[in-house]
C-alpha cells in the first residue's frame, strides 16, 4: 500500500489495522467461546470485517473531509485579514513572535521577515495562531488506507476458520491458531505504531498485543458464559 509521498499513510494503517484485528478477533472469540459452528463463526466474522471497515472509512473520510474544510475557511478568514487589515496581522504575527521567544530588535527583523512574504505570513498564523496543520489530510487516501489496513489485519482471526473449511481440522486447534495470528498481528501493529513516533517497538508491539488480547478475551469470555442461552 502505498501513496504519493506527501501522504504518511502509517497513522490510518496503525489506526484501521488495530480495530480491524481486535473487533474481529472480539467477534470471533465471542463466537467460539460460545461453542458456536465455524459456519456461524465465517458469517458474523466477515460481516463485521466488511461492514465495520467500510463504516470505518466512511468516518475517516468524513472527518478529514470536514477538517479539510474548516481549515479552508480559516485560511480564507486569514488571507482576507493580510490582505485587508494588514495592520492588525503584523500585530497577530508579533504577539506569535512573542510566544515563540522573539523579543527586541529580533522580534521586528522576524515580523519584518515573515510579513514580506505572505504566504510565509498566512502560514505563520493558520499554525501558530489558530493551531491548524493542513499537513497529511487527504479525506479519500485515509479512507482507502482505513479500509484496507482494517480488512487486511481484520482477516487475519478468520484465516483459521477460512482454512478449516477446506481441510476440517479440530476446532480446538484452529481457535489456538487464530490467537496466535491475531496477537501476532497486533504485535506488528504496534510495531509499526512505534516507527510513527520514533518509540521502542518491541514495547509497543506488547502493547497493543496485550491491549488486543484482553478485548477478545473478554469476548470469549462473554460468549462462554452465555453459551447455553437459547
Amino acid at each position: 500500500m502505498k501513496f504519493t509521498k506527501s501522504y504518511n499513510w502509517v497513522p490510518d494503517f496503525v489506526y484501521g489495522g488495530i480495530d480491524g484485528a481486535v473487533t474481529t478477533f472480539a467477534v470471533v472469540a465471542g463466537v467460539a467461546g460460545a461453542q458456536l459452528s465455524t459456519t456461524i463463526v465465517l458469517i458474523l466474522g466477515f460481516a463485521n470485517l466488511f461492514a465495520d471497515g467500510f463504516s470505518m472509512a466512511v468516518s475517516k473520510y468524513s472527518s478529514d473531509h470536514t477538517e479539510k474544510e474548516r481549515i479552508q475557511r480559516v485560511r480564507e478568514k486569514v488571507d482576507k485579514q493580510v490582505h485587508d487589515d494588514p495592520k492588525s496581522a503584523k500585530k497577530d504575527l508579533e504577539k506569535v513572535m512573542k510566544g515563540r521567544g522573539f523579543k527586541g530588535k529580533e522580534l521586528a527583523t522576524a515580523v519584518r521577515v515573515m510579513s514580506s512574504n505572505e504566504s510565509v505570513w498566512v502560514d505563520s498564523l493558520m499554525r501558530h495562531k489558530y493551531h491548524l496543520i493542513e499537513e497529511n489530510i487527504d479525506p479519500v487516501k485515509g479512507g482507502l488506507a482505513t479500509f484496507i489496513a482494517f480488512n487486511v489485519i481484520g482477516f487475519i482471526p478468520l484465516a483459521s476458520f477460512v482454512v478449516n473449511e477446506v481441510f476440517n481440522l479440530n476446532l480446538e486447534s484452529v481457535f489456538g491458531l487464530t490467537i496466535c495470528f491475531t496477537l501476532f498481528a497486533l504485535f506488528t501493529v504496534g510495531a509499526v505504531k512505534a516507527k510513527l513516533v520514533e518509540g521502542n517497538w518491541l514495547k509497543s508491539g506488547l502493547e497493543t498485543m496485550v491491549i488486543g488480547g484482553a478485548a477478545a478475551s473478554i469476548a470469549y469470555l462473554v460468549g462462554y458464559l452465555l453459551r447455553n442461552i437459547a
